[in-house]
Order: structure tokens, then sequence, then C-alpha cells
């Protein structure tokens, strides 16, 4: 299984997040490669200061130099993994032959059984909604009701961004992606996730 992180200037939550679950999967047996990239980073940037002491805090010490997300990356991941909603939507719109397998990280992690079946039925609704638009079909006003509550109801599936922040914003960070991690290592050792 290959693995893409991507955030925003790949210096912070993707290489965070691609340590942490290299380190997990190690730890697991898992056989896993990870990568990270941001969709507006600088090629060859250093990883900031706080998350490099965070990981080293937990026993990841890996050279690390940042890289922008381009179209190789993408076709060579399995699964896309985003550290917000808003860089899902902009890896979707850069690479929309791969929209099947980009996710935020939360959102491919989450496990709650109704939140899951009510974002299914969002997805429904608006892929009807859609359809209908294009079809000259107009809706009623219980559809449009439904489909904006079941949105409002929705998870926020971003990661904090420590950007500037202190010491304490990237532990708490890092402590965010690592829980999220575990659900998907949890996922890869039930075999939940193909290749």
């Amino acid at each position: 299984m290959r693995i893409l992180f991507v955030c925003t200037g790949n210096t912070c939550r993707s290489p965070m997040a691609e340590g942490l679950l290299r380190k997990i999967a190690r730890e697991r047996g898992l056989d896993v490669e990870v990568r990270s990239a941001g969709v507006a980073a600088a090629k060859g940037a250093a990883m900031s200061m706080h998350a490099e002491a965070v990981l080293k805090d937990r026993g990841i010490a890996e050279a690390f130099e940042s890289t922008p997300l381009h179209v190789e990356l993408a076709e060579w991941a399995d699964l896309i993994l985003t550290l917000t909603q808003g860089h899902k939507r902009q890896v979707v719109y850069s690479f929309p032959h791969s929209a099947d397998k980009i996710y935020t990280l939360k959102e491919f992690v989450e496990d709650n059984k109704t939140v899951l079946a009510e974002r299914e039925e969002l997805q429904r609704l608006i892929a009807d909604r859609e359809l209908g638009k294009a079809l000259g079909e107009k809706w009623t006003d219980a559809e449009e009701r439904r489909l904006n509550e079941l949105q409002q109801r929705m998870p926020v599936y971003d990661i904090s961004d420590p950007f500037g922040g202190s010491r304490a914003d990237y532990d708490r960070t890092a402590a965010e992606i690592a829980a999220a991690l575990e659900k998907l290592a949890d996922k890869l050792q039930r075999g939940e996730l193909g290749k």
C-alpha cells in the first residue's frame, strides 16, 4: 500500500504524518510505503523546527525535504490523505482522475456508523441534485432541507495547523494526527484497504 499525505507547505503536518505512520507501520509489521507533499510547497525546504523536534521526541529522526505535489506522486499513491478539507478540494481539482482515492485523513478513518450512513446519504443527495440540474429538474423544499441538515451535521475533518505556533501547538497536532493514524493502521491490519 502506497500512502501519500498532503498539506500546504509540506513542512509541518504532512511530514509529521509521514514519519509517524512509518514508525507505526514498522512497529506493527505493516507493508506500507509513505510519502508526503504540499499543495503550495517549495521544493527542498526543511521541516519546521517544532515538527522535527516533535518527531525526534517520538524516536523519529529521518532526513526530510519538502516536495510540491505533482502528477507522478498522485499516480504513485494508492491512497492520498489530505490534512484538511481545503487540501482535499485542491487535490481533487488538480487531479480529478484520482478523486476516488483522495480523502482527508480523519474522513478516511471515520468509524461512527451514524456519521458514515449520513455521509453516504449526503453524497447520494449531492449526486442526485447535480444530475437533476443537468436534466432541468427542480428540487423540492424537503430535499433541499435534508441536504442542508446533513451538511451541517457532518464533522469537520481538518487537522489543526500548528504553523507559526508554539511547540505545544505542534504537540497537540501530532497527537491529533497520531490518533487518526492508529485507526488507519487498524484498518490496514484488518485488510480493509485493498492492495
